[in-house]
């Protein structure tokens, strides 16, 4: 009886085996590696997938494409994913987000839907921006134009700007350069002069904050590097975006009648271009320089070219450290050096010899040789600045942290990435 008991607990066994190896010849691949040491390399992709998880963004838009400012963003979010690999279906946008706790619910809502960067392109959305980044550690939120990401110390919450007092500088180096042809050719009349026969020129800003403020004095600087003789005209319209266009419209009108004979703006609507252009047309000699968008399609006549941002530039780098797993600088600020900023196409009212005068000035730019806000082209109150701190931390709206003058010029957006050039020089007077 235990005989046959054996033979058959053998039996059992040789089957057994025989079974287990004829699976694992059938499962195994060519080399025939054991079962076991199959597992490390199965874990090791299983890892590799988890960390391959693709990227997904979210974007808060203030307006939509019809606004240029937010335009400008949608054009560099999209060029910048497809540089660095994140698909369409991978980015979820929301617009016309209002600068209030809709801006904290759309961000919380995005990061329900599982993305892991959250964008938001204005500065009123940046405090509830910085709250759903503290109770968000996994996801990074980045404010656009914000100044609070510094100070607030968290690890997931970033700021960004570009150098737009460069290309500011540079299209007023375009007006001046016809503002030199209108004179040459004696078209600056009398009612285009101020008492002292200063030529009198016009801006349309939206808030008088540090950024407009940056831009106005680089147009400006920029005019005056060509004819000396000007004086500036701000009105503030109290909005970044007209939908239909009046308080521009009707600014630019205001300053024209005034006799401003070139208006620059800071504003995010084709209102003061257009309106340009029924002045040119009716007989009054004014000249616009837009802002964001060329302005040719509204002033095709009147309108000489656009300060631009090429946000691609930032968005790019921003992405692209998403994608690697790396990290995004606190503060980013970047200008014509890194092709961040430029000026649209040039129209045809633009004296001749601009393009070859903008490609001089571009040039000095890049390589550092000329600096926007070289003290040594303008004054405060009669008097070369020789030091002056670079912004406000306490809120009080007046400049209270670090040194802004700094080898002879006054250093914008280097200790904070969002302009913070608040001085009022000479020339320049705000209306309202």
């Amino acid at each position: 009886m235990k005989k046959i008991t054996l033979l058959v607990v053998l039996a059992l066994v040789f089957a057994l085996v025989f079974t287990g190896c004829a699976k694992t010849a059938e499962e195994a691949p060519a080399t025939e590696a054991p079962a076991k040491e199959e597992a490390a390399p199965a874990e090791e992709a299983g890892e590799e997938e988890a960390m391959a998880e693709p990227v997904k963004v979210g974007v808060i838009l203030v307006h939509d494409e019809n606004s240029g400012y937010d335009y400008a963003h949608i054009q560099g979010i999209e060029t910048a994913a497809a540089n660095v690999g994140v698909a369409a279906d991978q980015i979820i946008w929301k617009y016309n987000i209002s600068e209030d706790e809709t801006c904290y619910d759309t961000a919380t809502d995005l990061v329900e839907q599982g993305c892991t960067l959250v964008i938001s392109d204005s500065f009123g959305h940046q405090s509830y921006m910085q709250q759903a980044a503290e109770e968000n550690e996994g996801t990074v939120f980045m404010a656009m134009t914000g100044v609070t990401a510094g100070p607030s110390g968290l690890a997931n919450f970033k700021n960004a700007f570009n150098y737009t007092y460069e290309s500011r500088y540079v299209s007023g180096v375009v007006a001046g350069m016809k503002l030199a042809e209108l004179v040459e050719a004696g078209e600056v009349a009398a009612e285009n002069m101020d008492a002292d026969g200063n030529i009198k020129i016009g801006y349309i800003g939206a808030y008088p904050y540090e950024e407009v403020v940056s831009g106005y004095t680089g147009f400006y600087l920029g005019i005056q590097s060509i004819v000396e003789n000007v004086v500036m005209d701000v009105s503030y319209t109290n909005s970044w975006y007209d939908p239909v266009a009046e308080a521009e419209a009707e600014a630019a009108n205001a300053l024209a009648s005034s006799g401003c004979i070139i208006l620059g703006q800071h504003a995010d609507s084709t209102g003061a271009p257009a309106a340009c252009e029924a002045l040119l047309q009716g007989g009054t000699t004014v000249y616009s320089v837009g802002y964001n968008i060329s302005m040719l399609s509204v002033a095709p006549t009147a309108a000489l070219t656009s300060s631009q941002n090429d946000w691609s530039a930032y968005y790019t780098y921003a992405l692209g450290a998403a994608v690697n797993g790396e990290e995004i600088a606190t503060d980013w600020a970047q200008g014509y050096a890194e092709g961040a900023v430029m000026i649209s196409e040039l129209g045809e009212s633009c004296a001749a010899g601009t393009a070859e005068k903008v490609a001089e000035v571009e040039a000095a730019i890049k390589d550092g040789s000329l600096k926007v806000f070289d003290t040594s082209s303008f004054t405060v109150g009669g008097e070369e600045v020789t030091t002056a701190p670079a912004y406000d931390t306490d809120g009080d709206w007046v400049a209270d942290f670090g040194e802004a003058i700094v080898d002879g010029a006054f250093s914008e957006s280097t200790l904070r990435s969002a302009p913070y050039f608040w001085l009022r020089i000479d020339g320049i007077t705000e209306l309202n």
